[in-house]
């Protein structure tokens, strides 16, 4: 039997992948082609084919990033049992964030869910904290948290002695009871209905407060704080819900609410500047060597999700090298064939994996454990030296609290963890300071330390910031997956996401943590380099989608043509492009366990999205580079999956008054136009100079294409209430597309 040393924690392996790269290779070298025939051609034809070789040429560009992200695909597999044959004294302590800004649009049901799923872990209680940032500063939310912390005295010990899988209540309770040898029994039914019920009480009594507008205490005793408090106007509130004082193993970890100070005129830096604050109260606190953070909706999906993560950073090598450990981001009671192409089945499955065989997976702002010590500013070089001139220079950012420099010195030593009998209440003083809005200012905070400030898209700028000081990451999938969220169930809220991960990722281009220059004068990887490009050029796709758009409409008008005609050989290029390209994406979605209809909705989308809501995270973050506006960090309306409705408009698209459904419609309203002047032959017909020989199939064909990726803003028309388009958006992109045709005819009539 091989010893306990011997056995290892986790496997790293490479994926084969040769036909994959082949069909790469062969997309590769077609866009070249084109473009080579565009170069050949281009002093006989006019300014579309120019405007179409530049488009084609982004292309081609954005197709080498995908072609460097997937060259080398690698799967983890990590090994928990291996992990548990340690003394259970041997694993380290981990603090756990959950975040929350809204309680309307992320109520706070959803967080409570999150948060019981997190106590219930399979992992020593006495080695756990949950801290919850409430930056919305509710009452309501810090109501329904102690509610919940009375519930979880039950439901802790309930998941652990029938070995529950699943540890979100809501999730647990609405399925159907599994039949095992302890379901079988009557004790197992009776605790099954026993904490069923009270479960229904502690969700009727959080529904009850947010349906009736009713307060949820009288703001006196432990409630007095919340009176009279603006939502952006208060001081810091930190409770300790709940204090595992005798430190059992299999008792109920800590529990704290934190809500930070927040002043007018004073930043406070969105979803970042609520992590920093948690990482330095809790080190104040429990200062675990381990930091996780997950946002409300993601609950605990597999309850051995904490030893999964230690498999990775508990390796020998991985002290050295791996500063954090990413779980993918997956849903819950996704609708059918993904028809908001937003469950990212396949993202992670090639470009997640492709990126793991890099320099490891871009954090992603949930699911992820940290290493306490590299949040602080660690470098691999410095991991095993922590002399007085680096502690000096590290320490001189860290603020002015004594107590929390001391706790520093821990974490960088590696002195970190849980004391016995640990007494938060004595602590709870000391964490006002370090929690104040003010406390940052002329710190590291935000800049080299914690999470990056500057950008709506704090996770991807964190984890770049880590990944260029040297550091890798890794990935980690167990099976079921580690956590689940919901994704969002409509136009506007999918729309919302979107552009809120544009403009921040374009704030990151267009910025010192720009990846190119981190690639020359830090240490991140080249190949890492451009997989943050692929990402952070998201926002300027529309340009290029939007032109290429254009033209087809534009030369239906002016019965020109910027494909070759059916004559000429190098259609042939174009088709095989195509095709090619169509049968490759088909392939990995079938491949990935996806229906032909996920595909085609998946495709659908990525043509909605870039040339809607990323066009309004590119104008967002223009106007902030240009000084004319800040950037907003906008909430996702998070809701559990419901079964109510006719099933018949369950993933049926939906629209609001926001003009970000303008350039869909506008779009949409074109090439209808466009389609019906070429099969009634209504274009504008110049006299033949060469550069003019009529508009041909191809451009007709890219206009039914569009058209078709287009298609729920084309029931939008005709839909009611929430499914049809606003009328005051039908009558703006009629204006901007009968403008945009007659601009187009303008030209072409010279």
């Amino acid at each position: 039997m091989a010893s306990l040393i011997s056995l290892p924690l986790y496997e790293k392996t490479p994926l084969k992948n040769t036909v994959q790269r082949t069909l790469d290779i062969i997309i590769f070298f077609l866009l070249l082609s084109l473009l080579t025939y565009r170069l050949l051609h281009l002093k006989n034809h006019g300014p579309t084919w120019l405007l179409a070789f530049l488009c084609e040429s982004w292309f081609t560009f954005v197709w080498s990033l995908v072609l460097n992200i997937k060259w080398n695909r690698v799967i983890f597999k990590t090994y928990p049992d291996h992990l548990l044959q340690r003394e259970t004294d041997e694993l380290p302590s981990v603090d756990m964030f959950v975040t929350t800004a809204d309680p309307v649009l992320e109520p706070p049901i959803i967080t409570v869910n999150t948060v019981l799923s997190l106590l219930a872990v399979d992992y020593p209680a006495h080695k756990l904290a949950c801290y919850v940032s409430d930056d919305g500063c509710s009452p309501l939310t810090y109501y329904s948290l102690v509610e919940a912390s009375k519930f979880a005295k039950l439901w802790v010990p309930f998941c652990k002695k029938y070995d529950i899988q699943v540890r979100a209540p809501f999730r647990y309770f609405s399925n159907d009871p599994v039949t095992t040898l302890s379901d079988s029994t009557k004790e197992f039914q009776h605790e099954r209905k026993r904490m069923k019920n009270e479960y229904e009480q502690l969700s009727n009594k959080i529904e009850v407060a947010v349906k009736n507008s009713v307060r949820p205490c009288d703001f006196t005793g432990d409630f007095a704080e919340f009176s009279n408090l603006e939502r952006k106007n208060h001081p810091t509130i930190i409770k300790v819900l709940w204090e595992n004082k005798e430190c059992p193993p299999d008792g109920l970890p800590h529990l704290v609410y934190m809500s930070r100070e927040k002043k007018h005129k004073h930043p406070h830096h969105y979803k970042a500047g609520a992590m920093n604050a948690l990482t330095r109260v809790s080190a104040l606190m429990t200062n675990a060597p381990y930091m996780l953070n997950v946002d409300c909706d993601m609950f605990v999906n597999n309850p051995k999700v904490v030893l999964h993560a230690m498999c990775v950073l508990l390796d020998s090598k991985s002290e050295s090298e791996i500063a954090y450990v990413q779980f993918p981001q997956r849903f819950y009671d996704g609708l059918k064939d993904d028809p908001y192409g937003n469950q990212l089945v396949v993202l992670f499955e090639y470009i997640g994996r492709g990126i793991d065989g890099i320099q490891g997976p871009i954090y992603g702002g949930t699911g992820c454990f940290h290493r306490r010590k590299i949040i602080y500013g660690l470098s691999p070089d410095n991991v095993d030296s922590i002399d007085g001139k680096l502690a000096e220079a590290l320490f001189s950012g860290f603020g002015n609290s004594k107590e929390f420099i001391k706790s520093a010195v821990d974490a960088l030593k590696g002195k970190t963890g849980h004391e016995p009998y640990i007494n938060l209440q004595t602590k709870v003083e000391a964490t006002y300071e370090i929690a104040g809005c003010g406390y940052e200012y002329g710190t590291s905070w935000g800049t080299k330390m914690g999470w990056i400030y500057g950008s709506t898209s704090e996770d991807v700028n964190t984890g770049q910031m880590i990944q260029k000081n040297g550091w890798k990451s890794a990935p980690c999938t167990p099976d079921p997956p580690a956590f689940l969220g919901c994704a969002p169930s409509g136009g506007p809220a999918t729309m919302t996401q979107q552009k809120r991960w544009a403009t921040g990722l374009l704030e990151m281009l267009f910025s010192k943590s720009c990846p190119i220059f981190a690639s020359f004068s830090a240490k991140l990887q080249w190949r890492q380099c451009l997989t943050y490009l692929w990402f952070l050029t998201w926002g300027l796709r529309p340009i290029f989608e939007l032109c290429y758009a254009a033209l087809s409409a534009y030369c239906i008008i002016a019965d020109s043509h910027f494909l070759p005609k059916v004559q000429e050989p190098a259609l042939y290029i174009a088709v095989s492009l195509f095709v090619t390209y169509n049968i490759y994406t088909l392939s990995e979605y079938l491949r990935a366990g996806q229906s032909v209809r996920a595909w085609w909705n998946n495709q659908r989308m990525a043509r909605v999205t870039t040339m809607t809501a990323w066009l309004f995270g590119f104008l967002s973050a223009l106007l902030k580079l240009l000084g004319l506006s800040e950037t907003v960090f906008e909430v996702t309306q998070k809701e559990q999956a419901s079964n109510d409705g006719d099933d018949n408009d369950v993933g049926r698209f939906t629209f609001n008054e926001s003009p970000i459904f303008v350039p869909g419609t506008t779009i949409l309203l074109v090439h209808l136009s466009t389609l019906v002047m070429s099969l009634l032959k209504l274009q504008h017909t110049p006299a033949y100079d060469g550069r003019h020989a009529g508009s041909g199939l191809g451009e007709a064909f890219c206009s039914g294409w569009l058209v078709l990726c287009f298609w729920p803003f084309l029931k939008g028309l005709f839909g009611k209430g929430k499914y049809g388009i606003p009328k005051a958006t039908i009558y703006k992109s009629a204006t901007l597309a009968f403008l945009f045709m007659y601009w187009c005819r303008r030209i072409a009539m010279g």
